[in-house]
């Protein structure tokens, strides 16, 4: 049980962050709601990190390595999704563009870190992605038009997943507040540069933005961010990743739960399909378990 608190506590706190783009993107462009969202979870976490007395990078060639895996992993993934769904992609399509991960993540571990999948958890990401498909079946209304923003999907996966193979592979000492705020620093920045040259600026704070702001800023980039690096340190990147299945299953039942979105019998067999494929790529040793019972 241990070894899925983390996972499931991940995948609540991150499928909820949907809620906090469909609260937010209505009053900023999405730059300058990311930079914003950055910044502050940057504070918060350097604070924590201050507190705590947690060590920071002993040179600038470990500095860099922290801060190229947060652009990829944080900023390319996040302003990619952000501005897809700006411009018009269905949450639903962009989440189901984004379920690829774990497919793309255990192709690259396989090349660069050398993690080798076996029959039952290949057959357990593929399981992952029809569960993914089946919760996301009735909402998926692709229209030609969309193709364009949806290559902007593409490009967060593809950060996304480069990202968390980068981290694995260099950023294994990284402590995970003060990486956190340094990542976070730099994403921040890269967000305004962009933000002054595309969008622009404005900002209306409504009560839903402030809401918006601090979801995505306390929940998303401190907690749940903070919790898939540690679980990035301790497992093979390959096995995190395929809990990326769950996360728009997760945003399925948090837009039930606040906005009364209803779950029909295609999604929640989609929830136990994806489940399980998850349950297979990340349990060890199905045979001990078996002796063990």
């Amino acid at each position: 049980m241990s070894h899925l608190l983390l996972p499931l506590l991940f995948v609540t706190l991150y499928g909820a962050g949907f809620v906090g783009a469909k609260l937010g993107l209505p009053h900023a462009e999405p730059l300058i709601f990311l930079a914003l969202r950055f910044s502050l979870a940057a504070v918060i976490l350097g604070l924590i990190a201050w507190l705590l007395g947690s060590p920071w990078p002993g040179n600038r060639r470990e500095f860099l390595h922290i801060a190229g895996a947060g652009l990829l992993t944080i900023g390319v993934f996040s302003a990619g999704v952000f501005y897809s769904i700006a411009l018009g992609v269905p949450p639903a399509v962009s989440a189901l563009i984004i379920a690829l991960h774990p497919i793309l993540v255990a192709l690259g571990a396989g090349v660069l870190l050398g993690e080798r999948m076996d029959a039952r958890q290949w057959s357990g990401l593929l399981l992952g992605l029809i569960g993914v498909y089946l919760v996301l079946r009735a909402r998926l209304l692709i229209d030609p038009g969309y193709v364009q923003a949806a290559l902007l999907s593409v490009i967060g996966l593809i950060g996304l997943s480069s990202g968390n193979l980068y981290q694995k592979a260099r950023c294994m000492k990284m402590n995970v507040f003060s990486g956190g705020a340094i990542q976070c620093a730099v994403c921040a920045l890269t967000m305004f540069i962009g933000a002054a040259l595309v969008e622009s600026g404005e900002v209306r704070w409504t009560t839903e933005f402030i809401i918006a702001l601090f979801w995505m800023t306390v929940i998303v980039s401190v907690g749940a961010v903070s919790i898939l690096h540690v679980m990035i340190r301790r497992g093979e990147v390959s096995r995190v990743a395929s809990i990326f299945y769950l996360v728009p299953v997760s945003a399925a039942i948090t837009a039930f739960a606040l906005f009364g979105q209803t779950i029909d019998a295609s999604a929640a067999a989609g929830i136990g399909v994806a489940a399980t494929g998850v349950f297979l790529v990340s349990v060890r040793d199905l045979p001990m378990l078996s002796k063990r019972a």
